[in-house]
């Protein structure tokens, strides 16, 4: 079969050039969805994947589909020629974000989590976009959905908490404090950190640390949490005394590459993703329907002397800063796509 097919995407527009097709029909579909076993079970009959979303296009033979092309489109028609066919997926709002749960050192096939794929393919019915097609008459393209945090941030979040020691009638202070609402990958975190010691214990150390938690709801109840960051701060804060300083944290996948089940940003290929973003729910969405809940917390303890450890914690949202020139500021989260590279049938 002398096919070739090529997919270009730029947010929700994909275009697909076809030559030298044999087959009565080409269908396009774009597909969300969730992976949540190993890939070679399929081969036995377990299927451990559940489509959450699919839509399928015919583009040929001409079936009247015709949609309104964009700047992109035209370009691409330009170089490509006659025998090409554009397309548009209009993609629901509510569909979740491509997240990937990191395989083990050992695991191999897909990672299991949430991704979208385009497949160009060859059929012989119309009416049955769901045909059994050979692997070799397809052609596959796995984007990524990001989500981009809202221009417009709030203030940060606070937590103290006070906290009396035996063999002593006053308390411990400590509180922590953000600056913002939201952090971006890669971005140092500022956490301030107060504490007024009435006691006559003395804080050893400041440890800092960010959990993250997994809840994959789609197929059952499970909660993964696993520590992203942890570091200690030799702050000593004497009795009777008072601290106050701004300690900065980064949390970075760099320093997690072997922690088997952490949840990332789709993942294309190595080496291109990062932490996954922090899942924010709009109104309307169904928890069900997003598959993979992503969160973060920092917990801020103080190590006394003698034990009696005290701990605060701060919900942190982690995501993408908006690129420049994508949108007018808006202040809910903007969704972008992007791919990987192209591949063509043999």
């Amino acid at each position: 079969n002398n096919v070739h097919l090529q997919l270009s995407v730029l947010n929700c527009n994909l275009c697909v050039f076809l030559s030298g097709f044999s087959f009565n029909i080409v269908w396009i579909q774009l597909c969300c969805a969730f992976r949540y076993g190993s890939e070679d079970l399929d081969v036995i009959g377990l299927t451990f994947r559940k489509d959450i979303w699919t839509h399928h296009i015919q583009l040929h033979p001409d079936c009247g589909y015709k949609p309104a092309l964009t700047e992109m489109h035209e370009t691409l028609l330009k170089k490509s020629g006659d025998q090409s066919y554009v397309f548009t997926f209009n993609i629901p709002t509510n569909m979740p974000c491509s997240v990937t749960l990191q395989p083990g050192l050992e695991d191999k096939g897909k990672p299991c989590g949430v991704d979208f794929e385009v497949k160009a393919y060859l059929a012989r019915a119309a009416e049955d976009p769901d045909e059994k097609i050979d692997k070799k008459d397809t052609c596959r393209l796995i984007i990524r959905k990001v989500q981009f945090a809202p221009d417009n941030t709030g203030s940060g979040q606070k937590a103290e908490i006070c906290k009396t020691f035996m063999m002593s009638d006053k308390p411990v202070l400590l509180e922590a404090f953000l600056d913002k609402d939201i952090y971006y990958h890669g971005e140092p975190i500022p956490v301030k950190v107060k504490v007024k010691n009435e006691t006559s214990k003395v804080v050893k150390k400041i440890r800092i640390s960010i959990d993250q938690t997994t809840d994959v709801i789609l197929y059952s109840a499970d909660k993964y949490t696993k520590t992203v960051l942890s570091e200690e701060f030799s702050e000593t804060v004497e009795g009777n005394a008072t601290f106050e300083k701004t300690l900065a944290i980064t949390p970075l996948l760099a320093n997690n590459k072997e922690k088997r089940g952490l949840a990332l940003d789709g993942k294309l290929k190595e080496g291109d993703t990062n932490l996954a973003s922090s899942t924010i729910l709009q109104p309307g969405m169904d928890k069900e329907v997003l598959g993979i809940l992503v969160s973060y917390k920092i917990k801020v303890n103080l190590l006394m002397s003698g034990g009696g450890d005290m701990t605060v914690e701060l919900p942190l949202t982690l995501m993408h800063p908006r690129p420049i020139g994508t949108a007018d500021e808006q202040t809910t989260p903007y969704y972008y796509y992007c791919c990987c590279c192209c591949c063509s049938c043999t």
